[in-house]
This record gives structure tokens, sequence and C-alpha cells, in this order.
């Protein structure tokens, strides 16, 4: 699971469906004239609150955070996590409205009490706000550019070091032989001292390395989770970048990118909108 995969909009479904969590220990309505030893309920004291508000707000924004977090979900009768846990959050917020508008659920359980005298408490109007921001993210969050952002925003580039601590310009990183370096394909010879004038020359040598044209492999990350498919146009992911970790591009075809993953797999990124180059 890597939470630098969530967006913005996936904060805010898991802080409303904490807020959720915590409006419903509190009162879910108040009543004028109640006897002092009379005690109001919370959601965990009504059933159908309980089980058609709150688990249903809960489990939806779990479903829909596993979905975005894990790199291939599981699936149910063929469809992903994420369009369940929209269904749920959006009939939690349904189930909250309606319990709004009668807080006794059509019953005076309170003696003497009447109707006029009973008002939505504290832990449901909280209810019925946590359940609108849960159902409003989750919808809004594939069309809103705002919320599909990083929720954690990538590392600084200034030190890549995604395989293995690989030192900036190791293998494959652009720049990774510099002439006059003592790192390279002459580790004997790369002295910066000595005054020797023949082996200035020999600095070209990792050039050799370079693929043909004028590509050279380079670092990036993605703003956003991105598929990566296979390289023989199979339209199945293979895999999915998620923003906060860096890749090795290998190659370039076209407006796409031959990437590599830190366990070795190699995709086509399509979508090279928006990426950080290391």
């Amino acid at each position: 699971m890597n939470i630098r995969s969530l967006t913005r909009g996936d904060g805010v479904v898991i802080g409303a469906a904490v807020l959720l969590l915590i409006a419903s220990f509190l009162a879910i309505y108040s009543i004028d004239g109640a006897p002092d030893n009379y005690e109001i309920p919370n959601a965990w004291q009504s059933g159908p609150l309980l089980m058609g508000v709150v688990f249903a707000g809960i489990i939806g924004a779990a479903l829909i955070i596993v979905s975005h977090a894990l790199p291939q979900p599981p699936k149910v009768a063929g469809l992903d996590l994420g369009p369940f846990g929209v269904a749920f959050t959006v009939f939690a917020a349904w189930s909250a409205l309606g319990n709004i508008f009668d807080p006794l659920g059509g019953t005076d359980n309170v003696g003497n009490a009447s109707d006029s005298g009973v008002d939505a408490g504290i832990g449901l109007i909280l209810i019925v706000i946590a359940t609108l921001v849960l159902a409003g993210a989750a919808v809004a969050t594939p069309l809103v550019p705002a919320l599909k952002g990083a929720l954690l925003p990538a590392p600084k580039p200034a030190a890549p070091q995604p395989y293995g601590g690989q030192p900036q310009g190791g293998y494959g990183y652009p720049g990774a032989q510099q002439p006059g370096q003592p790192y390279g394909a002459q580790p004997q010879q790369g002295q910066p001292f000595g005054g020797q004038p023949s082996q200035p020359q020999q600095a070209p040598a990792p050039q050799v390395q370079q693929p043909a044209g004028d590509f050279s492999p380079f670092w990036f990350a993605v703003p956003v989770p991105r598929p990566l498919y296979a390289e023989d146009g199979s339209p199945t992911p293979i895999a999915e970048l998620a923003p906060g970790t860096w890749y090795l591009a290998v190659e370039q075809r076209g407006p796409s990118l031959v990437a590599q993953t830190q366990d070795g797999r190699r995709g086509v990124l399509q979508d090279t909108s928006g990426i950080q180059r290391g």
C-alpha cells in the first residue's frame, strides 16, 4: 500500500470519515422538557442510523482509500472497489438526510414529549455534515483537478536514490559519467591529478553505453497515479506508477516513455504530462 498515491480528495474522504465516527458518539436529538433522568441516545443506540449511515459511510470511505492505495486493488463482480465505495457514501448521505427531518424515526419514545419539542442533536447534525462532505468528495475527486492532485507531494529531486541507494548520477541517470570524475568505465585511469595528457581523451568512453538516438535515460516522478502498459500494446495495465517514487525512463516512443519499475518490470507510460524529471 502506497499512501503517496492518495489524492487530496482522498484526504477529504478520510477527514469526513473520522468526523462521522466521532459524531456517532454524540446525542442524535434533543427534547424540550424531557425528564432529568432521561438519557439521550447516540447513533450506537439506534440500529437504522448506525447501520444505514455510520457503517455505510465508513465502509464506503475504506473502499475508496483501499482502491487508490493498492497498486492492483481486488475486484468484486468484475468492478473495482472504488465505485462500490462511492455508492456506499451516497447511500449514507441520503439516509442521514432522512434522519435529520425525523430524529425520532417516526416514534415518540419519550413519554409525554411532543414532536414539536424534538430537535436534531449535535451528533446527528455532524453526521449529516460528515456524510455530505464524504459523498461530495467521493463523487467530485475524479472530476475536479484540484482534488486529483497528490495528497503528499513528491520529494525534491536533489538526490534521487530510488534503486538501492544509488548516488545521483548512478546507472542510467543522465550525466552519470562525467569527464574528470574518479568513477566511470576507466576506474584505474580516472585520477584527477598527475598531469598525464593522455587521460582526458578517454573521458568520452562512457558515451558508448547511451542508447541510439538523442534520448538519454533519466529519472522521473508522476504527479498523480498513472497506469503502465505492456510493451506489446496490451490494453491491460501491468503496474501503476505512484507519486513520490522515482522511476527510470529507458526509451522514448513518440510521446510515450518506456519506464522501468523498482522490481525490474518495463512498460509504456502513455500519459507523460506533468512528469517531474530528476
